[in-house]
């Protein structure tokens, strides 16, 4: 049989953090996992995993503790996506999601009571709850406000390690930038090719001889996050012996290193599992026939195929992913036609001003779900008992602003593929 004739367990439907996620616990269940999605925000990601870090909103206020937000904001939005799962299984999933990724040699670390403030490629500080390893020594740097250099590159857009000084300067005196020509390169510089250049340890030593005279009297060496792709680490540590110093990464604003490496370790670390990938494929329909199979016709207008699922997850995010769409009459989720919650008048999406402290309405719209994550109707039924949603297309939530959305992710995805655990042979 190829792939179009087999019958899947789950089909997941989407490719950012929730599909990912959705797609790694199913295939580390067993269940026979076809996925498809197109570019989604993962790969747009900074790398850091956020769990809950501000509450309310509105007042701009930062938690050390993500548990402790995460009470609170239940507290406040009853229907938050986090007052459906409990404490302990959030905790599994990241724990489990952060393995696999450490078991692709992307490691990630943390407090697991706390969140850890680190830069931003903006140049400030944000609180996050698991850091990419290779930025971890940042984290230290800004904590202790040690003598820190940072290095940036002619030619590299999306990174200024001169506004970082600039927004710092006042906090920590001992910070400082260079700005230095790429080895080997000039003119425009992108990421992914800066990343492939530092796989070669002599591109390394030409990178750490030309900072060396800046870098006497530091501590710490900070760079935009293009050490590496596929073992980062590895780059670091290189960099580390070559210059006798502590080195981290900072991102970049997308597109930036760091999304891609997360795909790349999913698209490594998937196919072995069993997983079948319909890459930047997409859902143009779904049928449901009356023993419950779904039918997903996926492809591109005029070039699509059907495949069959006995289950699926919903993992489409909201208005980049395609998993909501805004239409002149309001908000749609346009594969199953599931109702949305939104404002009641579209002139309510918005606040006057773009930057209101308060968020804008139209972020806090989605689909609503059960405790099992089955996406409910207009009357608070379950519109398929083997249709689930994860991730940000759920209702009730301002991921960007509350510092939430890679912990929704995951942990609806993983409370999603416990529920086709329990009812899937």
């Amino acid at each position: 049989m190829n792939r179009y004739d087999t019958i899947y367990d789950v089909m997941v439907i989407g490719s950012g953090f929730a599909g990912m996620a959705a797609t790694l616990f199913a295939a580390e269940r067993g269940l026979k996992v076809a996925q498809t999605g197109a570019t989604g925000g993962i790969d747009f990601s900074t790398g850091f995993l956020d769990l809950m870090a501000v509450h309310p909103v509105a007042e701009g206020r930062y938690w050390d503790s993500p548990w402790d937000a995460i009470d609170a904001v239940i507290a406040d939005h009853p229907a938050h996506p986090y007052a459906r799962l409990g404490k302990d299984r959030i905790r599994t999933a990241m724990n489990d999601f952060t393995e696999f990724l450490r078991s692709q040699k992307l490691e990630y670390m943390g407090h697991e009571d706390r969140n850890t403030p680190i830069l931003s490629p903006a140049g400030t500080v944000k609180r996050t709850y698991r850091i990419p390893r290779t930025a971890w020594k940042g984290t230290e740097a800004l904590r202790d406000k040690a003598p820190t250099l940072i290095v940036d590159f002619n030619g590299l857009k999306g990174f200024s390690g001169r506004q970082i000084v600039e927004m710092q300067q006042t906090a920590w005196p001992r910070l400082k930038t260079v700005r230095v020509d790429f080895p080997g390169s000039f003119g425009e510089l992108y990421p992914e090719h800066m990343a492939w250049t530092l796989s070669s340890p002599e591109r390394c030593r030409e990178l750490a001889d030309s900072i060396a005279e800046q870098a006497k009297d530091v501590e710490y060496i900070g760079f935009p996050a293009v050490l590496g792709l596929n073992d980062p680490v590895r780059t670091v540590t290189l960099l580390e012996e070559l210059t006798g110093k502590h080195v981290f990464e900072i991102p970049t604003l997308p597109p930036s290193i760091t999304g891609p490496r997360l795909r790349a370790t999913f698209d490594r670390g998937l196919a072995p599992r069993g997983v079948c990938t319909f890459s930047q494929k997409l859902v143009l329909e779904a049928r449901r026939d009356k023993d419950g199979l779904f039918t997903f016709l996926i492809g591109v207008p005029g070039d699509a195929r059907p495949v069959k699922a006995r289950n699926a997850i919903l993992a489409t995010g909201r208005f980049f992913g395609k998993g909501l769409r805004a239409e002149r009459n309001g908000v749609v989720e346009p594969i199953f036609g599931i109702p949305v919650t939104q404002p009641a008048e579209r002139t309510a999406w918005h606040h006057q001003h773009f930057f209101d402290r308060h968020g804008h309405a139209i972020n806090m719209s989605g689909i609503e779900v059960d405790d099992s994550q089955h996406p409910l109707d207009a009357q608070g039924k379950v519109v398929h008992d083997n249709l689930y949603a994860a991730g940000a297309i759920q209702g009730h939530h301002d991921w960007m602003r509350m510092k939430c959305g890679a912990g929704i992710a995951i942990a609806t995805a993983y409370r999603a593929v416990e529920s086709i655990c329990g009812t899937t042979p």
